[in-house]
């Protein structure tokens, strides 16, 4: 089981999107927007990605956080949380394969090693 998250409207997921159609990969599609991610789930995934690649600090969500709020990412525990409540700020997209992150953001060349 494949499964793809992201937002919609980010190119970078929809060029992910493209790519898998057009190799006839069949995955699920889960929107950050209408179905954010459970505090599990986020915890999960740093059992196998770092934060650091899971946290995109060059986009406009995190440069819109205060200084507090970016303080954040120094624990665990409140990066889940903040993560979270603004899961805009997550690298897009995720690509799960047999329930494992096997990449965050997308290229072409990666995505060729991971299914050829």
């Amino acid at each position: 089981m494949i499964k793809l998250y992201g937002i919609p409207n980010c190119q970078t997921v929809k060029k992910a999107q493209t790519w898998l159609n057009e190799q006839n990969i069949e995955f699920e599609f889960v929107n950050f927007k209408k179905d954010a991610p459970t505090e599990q789930l986020v915890q999960k995934w740093l059992t196998e990605v770092p934060l650091s690649t899971l946290v995109n600090k060059k986009g406009t969500t995190w440069r819109k956080l205060d200084a507090q709020e970016q303080s954040q990412l120094e624990n665990e525990q409140s990066a889940i949380a903040l993560i979270c409540t603004h899961p805009s700020i997550i690298k897009r997209p995720i690509l799960e394969k047999d329930n494992k992150v096997v990449q965050v953001g997308f290229t072409d060349e990666l995505y060729q090693q991971i299914f050829h």
